[in-house]
């Protein structure tokens, strides 16, 4: 069966399979309402439950009998509802931070292929928008071995850099892949590090980020890595305190060795 909002709709054709086939089972929560399909087909469609009041659970129910064992594999989460912040075309919506000469070395261009290209640094590029409690989630690809960069975000306008980082830093220590250095891809710099360095440099990964209020989780290719409360007391300045009012997010140009790509970069807004 599967319930949400306290409602409860039987999924009579999951039933347990003769053979090692796996069945895709797909559920979306958007605007239009709560969707569950079993092999492509809708079985359950009902209104939308709101993710950010109380969590949808997809629980699963077998026929009675005393094998019935349910495996489940690659479960991951993608975020609907959200608006493009990159073109692919252009950087409308998008500027450079000027107000520094010696932190506007970086060089940001659209390649061909439609993806945004940072090269050199120090460098900042932040949106038009602000955003305070919101979901992110957007493609990046180091094109070097350990090269540093970072998200920023609920930045304090006007200033270089001074907000949240969701760090991308994709090395890791001793060959263990849960000891990344410089806090690795995903975490919250200098703040709690990613419990698992997942992507790895010259490769495309997906880096989600979800913040509301104090809150803030990361995934890096649908595996999470982060998630942590900012307990500390409320102050203007994200270095000094939780910050929760709305900043530009921006993209980092880190030194002069920066040769990074993004693509796909989709947010959205949390209503509270």
């Amino acid at each position: 069966s599967a319930a949400g909002g306290g409602g409860v709709s039987s999924l009579g054709n999951l039933k347990p399979d003769d053979g090692p086939a796996w069945r895709p089972i797909a559920v979306r929560i958007g605007l239009e309402g709560t969707r569950v399909t079993v092999d492509g087909k809708d079985v359950i469609t009902g209104p939308r439950d709101s993710i950010f009041q109380g969590a949808i659970n997809v629980v699963f129910q077998l026929p009675e009998r005393d094998d019935g064992i349910l495996h489940l594999r690659n479960l991951k989460a993608r975020p609907l509802d959200t608006r493009p912040l990159f073109t692919g075309k252009d950087l409308s919506g998008w500027k450079v931070f000027d107000g520094d000469p010696k932190k506007a070395a970086s060089k940001w261009t659209v390649t061909p292929a439609g993806e945004l290209h940072v090269s050199n640094g120090p460098g900042d590029l932040r949106t038009d928008a602000t955003f305070a409690d919101f979901v992110l989630q957007l493609d990046v690809k180091t094109n070097g071995p350990a090269l540093n960069s970072g998200v920023f975000f609920r930045c304090v306008p006007d200033q270089y850099q001074n907000g949240y980082e969701m760090q991308i830093q994709n090395a890791f220590k001793d060959g263990d892949r849960t000891k990344p250095a410089d806090f690795g891809t995903g975490a919250i710099y200098r703040r709690v590090p990613a419990r698992k360095v997942v992507s790895n440099d010259n490769e495309w990964c997906t880096m989600t980020l979800i913040a509301t209020g104090p809150h803030v989780a990361t995934w890096v290719n649908g595996y999470q890595v982060v998630d942590w409360t900012d307990d500390r007391p409320a102050d203007e300045n994200p270095r000094k305190g939780l910050r929760t009012a709305a900043g530009h997010l921006s993209l980092q140009g880190h030194d002069p060795t920066t040769d990074i790509l993004f693509r796909n970069i989709r947010a959205a807004e949390l209503k509270k």
